[in-house]
This record gives C-alpha cells, structure tokens and sequence, in this order.
C-alpha cells in the first residue's frame, strides 16, 4: 500500500477534524498547568523566605520556630499549587481533597504524641521560660539546657548524664529556672551551743559574711536566731550574691564561719545520746532480803 502526500494529508485532517479542539484544549491546559506549577514553585519560596525573615525580626523567635514556620508555609503552598494544576488538567480535587483530609486525620491521630511534644516545643520557644545554657530543674530532672529542639528538651547534670525529656512532659511540669535572674538568695543554718554568747554569735557570722567580696551589701544580709533545737540554737543566715557565684560562696561561708567559730571559741554542737542502764532486781531478790 502506498501513502501518497495528499493521503497522508487527508489523514492529518481528518484527525485534526475529530480531535483538533481537544489537542488545542489539551495544550492549553498543559500551558496553563506548567505556568501555574512555575509561578507557584517560585512564589512559595519567595513567601517562604519571607515568613522567616518576618519571623526572625520578633526577639521570642528564634531560628528553629523560624524554619518551622517558612516549611509550614513554603509546603502548604505548594499543596495547593498542585491542586490546581490537578484542577486544570480536569481531575476532581474535592474528592482528593477529602482522601487527603482522612488521611491527614489518621496520621495526626497516630502521632498525637509525637505532635504534641511538636506543639510544646513551638510554646517553649516562642514563651522562652529558659534558655541553651541556664540551670533548671524540671519535675525531678535538674541540670544545665544544652539543647531545645521541636521535640525534646536536652539536659546536661552536674554528673555529666545527659537528660532528654519530651517537650510535651516539660510543657506540663513546674520549671524551675534558676538562672533567669541575675542574683540569687543563699540561705545557710548555723547551730551553736546554748552555753554560747548569742550576740557575739551573731557578730561573728556578720563579720565573716562582711569579709566575703562576692555578697552584697544590699539587700542587708539577714542574721537571725530561727530555731532553739533539742541540742543547739540555729541561726539563719540569709545573704544576695551573684548567680554565677552561688554555690563558690556557699561553700565558703560554711568554712570561713568554722574557722571564725574556731577563733571565737564558739561550739558547733552535734547530737549526744545518753544511755542509762538501769540493774533490775533478781527473781529472789525479795527472798534473799
């Protein structure tokens, strides 16, 4: 068989007769739907960056929130972008979009955990009740924050033991952040025998906070009788120094004040168990009487 020109011409036609405006519709869909997928790629990054940098400018925001929320927003539009490309090509979204909406449900159902450790950690972040290097105590977890991410909280104790606990056990727990403030209050007891001066006592203690650089003059430190015990008289000892010199000061108050004890004749009492042994009488004690 042979295919002349005009055959092979008669053919193009007829072809084009029957399916000409469904390739002309088909080719500006696809014309449309690359324009919309083009525009719409550029466009949610631009939005994107933008949403960081806009997110950045507040102080509570910091990096990881920022990210967070540029992902949020840079995906979400492109959800949509390929929607409507879908739309234009004639597929039913709605259907698809409800398929999507089940199983979005399902999902966030299955990882509610995970997502509510992902809600705490964007709470934590954005209230700030600590930092990456402040000492805190978390329910019954103390130590330094060495690192804050979405899903968990990094702690480091004076042991060196890395503690991590989920955002979402810490958003519910009472935190206790000891180092949000610059100053911090030392309590300190002291007991002393009841054979002791108590005002010299109290001098004495005066003296050897006085002679510490690292307390503050102001507030006053506070002094005082707090409790006549069994065996001894407790003072209280009440003084302001610097965060970062809270435990140094601790420990040396307590020795600079046995020393100072030590000069001034003063006794630090301990506990006495007196022991009294008492014959009871024999069963023929009576008899042999």
């Amino acid at each position: 068989m042979t295919i002349t020109v005009e055959s092979a011409r008669k053919a193009i036609m007829d072809v084009w007769a029957t399916y000409g405006d469904m390739i002309v519709a088909g080719a500006f869909d696809l014309l449309a739907a690359s324009l919309i997928l083009i525009i719409g790629v550029w466009f949610s990054r631009r939005l994107g960056r933008a949403t960081r940098k806009l997110l950045l400018k507040n102080p509570r925001v910091d990096s990881t929130i920022a990210s967070f929320g540029s992902s949020a927003v840079r995906y979400g539009l492109l959800a949509a972008v390929i929607l409507a490309v879908l739309n234009q090509f004639g597929v039913e979204t709605t259907s698809l979009v409800a398929v999507l909406g089940a199983a979005t449900l399902a999902i966030g159902l299955a990882l509610q955990g995970t997502l509510s450790n992902v809600a705490a950690g964007v709470m934590l972040v954005l209230f700030r009740p600590y930092r990456l290097g402040d000492d805190v105590q978390i329910g019954g977890a103390k130590g330094v924050v060495e690192d804050i991410s979405l899903f968990t909280t990094e702690l480091s104790t004076l042991e060196n033991v890395k503690v991590v606990i989920p955002n979402g056990k810490v958003w519910g727990e009472t935190i206790s952040n000891y180092s949000a403030r610059p100053t911090r209050r030392l309590d300190l007891e002291f007991a002393v025998s009841y054979a002791d001066d108590l005002r010299q006592v109290e001098k004495v203690l005066r003296q050897a906070i006085a002679a510490d650089s690292r307390i503050h003059a102001a507030p006053e430190p506070f002094v005082k009788v707090k409790k006549l015990a069994d065996w001894s008289v407790i003072f209280a000892v009440r003084a302001t120094v610097d965060n970062a010199n809270f435990l140094d000061v601790g420990m040396d108050l307590n020795l600079a004040v046995r020393e100072a004890f030590a000069r001034a004749g003063i006794t630090i009492p301990f506990p006495v168990q007196t022991s009294v042994h008492v014959d009871a009488p024999g069963p023929h004690a009576d008899r042999d009487g």
